[in-house]
């Protein structure tokens, strides 16, 4: 268990005693006198507070609140195929933004946005729940940039199947616990991942160092 968790987790513990020491029993007193409820009452919101902001939720929270959407591709028509509707080919984008876009209804597999930049390789992009987010034929995943400004990336998009969706996952998970991405090669990409579209954008300002 991380430091911060404790921290959150012992300051819950005192507020939770603050609130039942205030409590009156029969005879009329109190468990804890005023001054000592009013003392762990403070400290224990202080150590949520502390543990709260310094914690990797409010930080993912914090940089969702700065992603970046630009104009959308406008769709019209039954939706037939997996479609990307932002960022729009050939578009200029920020360092960080949410690839959007759509899915017809007997849509039943993951949907995966993977940029591949100059250096060939291939980088799955993941939020908190790996896979992009589907819901009522919408799909979409934060996506992040780390290149010189104008650099050419591919996004592509791919349907995976269950053991194609595991290996992103797994993937992404052993770069973020030794904090070295060193992508994939496309011969490392698994059998049951399938592109489906495939864009080029380009950073619309320098986005090395940024995450």
């Amino acid at each position: 268990m991380s430091s911060k968790i404790i921290i959150l987790v012992l300051g819950a513990f005192l507020v939770a005693v603050a609130l039942l020491g205030s409590i009156k029993r029969k005879s009329g007193k109190k468990l804890l006198s005023n001054k000592f409820s009013v003392i762990f009452g403070i400290i224990g919101v202080l150590m949520m507070i502390f543990g709260s902001y310094s914690s990797d939720l409010v930080n993912y929270n914090t940089q969702m609140e700065q992603v970046s959407i630009g104009a959308k591709l406008k769709i019209s028509g039954p939706v037939n195929a997996v479609k990307t509707v932002y960022p729009i080919d050939k578009d200029s984008v920020d360092c960080r933004i949410l690839t959007m876009g759509v899915y017809p209804e007997s849509h039943n597999k993951d949907i995966w946005v993977v940029i591949r930049p100059t250096d060939d390789r291939y980088y799955p992009q993941s939020d908190h729940t790996n896979t992009s987010y589907k819901r009522d034929g919408e799909w979409q995943v934060v996506t992040r940039f780390g290149g010189d400004k104008g650099e050419a990336y591919d996004l592509i998009i791919y349907e995976a199947d269950s053991t194609a969706s595991s290996f992103f996952s797994a993937t992404i998970a052993k770069w973020k616990e030794v904090d070295n991405y060193p992508g994939l090669q496309l011969e490392e990409m698994p059998p049951g991942a399938r592109e489906v579209e495939r864009l080029v954008i380009y950073t619309s300002k320098n986005c090395r160092g940024v995450f």
